[in-house]
Parts: structure tokens; C-alpha cells; sequence
């Protein structure tokens, strides 16, 4: 079986949004310093961890059986990653450092949508 373009850009996406879910989940410690983030061992950190791994794992599924109507989805949902997370650096409220994450988001949306 070969993917479609779309599907590759969005199964790409989608083992990135795993392996920062697995690493939220398990080893945030060791991943929110490389971030500028304070360590905790407050829950929040790895329910989102989990929260990540269950997305991906829908992105995945979506990218194996071409369902184009998520491909779109995951557009939107990306390019809205990228306003929030921007809106919450312009307002003080994040770090500078989640800027990272909403090129990343917006790149993988861009990937998306010049392949479909």
C-alpha cells in the first residue's frame, strides 16, 4: 500500500504529535527544560501527553485510510494551533519558546495543503 501525498504529510505530522506525547507523557522533566519550561510533577503535563498520543494516533489512522475530510480538518485545526499559540506569546501568557511548536503547526498545515 502507498499513501497518497497527503496522507504522507499528515502521517508525518502525526508520529511527530506521538513522540512528543510519548516524551510528555513518560519523561517531562527531561523534555520541558529543553523548552525553557519549569519541571512539575503536576498531572497536567502528561495528561497532555496522553491527550497527544491520542491525536496522533487519530492522525494516523485518518492518513492510512485517505480520509480526506480530517486531512482538511487537521488543516484548520494546525493553522488555529498556530494563532492560539501565538496569541498566547503576543499576550505574555507563554513563553517565547511556544513559538516553536506554531511554526511547526503551521509548516505541517502548509505541508498538508500544497499536496492536496
Amino acid at each position: 500500500y502507498i499513501m497518497s501525498p497527503v496522507a504522507i504529510s499528515l502521517f508525518t505530522f502525526a508520529l511527530y504529535v506521538e513522540i512528543m506525547g510519548i516524551l510528555l507523557a513518560i519523561i517531562p522533566n527531561k523534555i520541558l527544560p529543553l523548552f525553557k519550561e519549569p519541571k512539575t510533577d503536576e498531572p497536567w503535563v502528561r495528561i497532555l501527553g496522553i491527550i497527544l498520543m491520542a491525536l496522533g494516533f487519530y492522525y494516523i489512522v485518518a492518513a492510512q485510510n485517505e480520509i480526506t475530510v480530517i486531512f482538511w480538518a487537521s488543516v484548520v485545526a494546525r493553522y488555529g494551533a498556530f494563532v492560539g499559540f501565538s496569541l498566547l506569546v503576543i499576550t505574555k501568557k507563554a513563553r517565547p519558546t511556544l513559538i516553536g511548536f506554531a511554526i511547526i503547526d503551521a509548516l505541517g498545515a502548509t505541508w498538508t495543503l500544497l499536496v492536496m
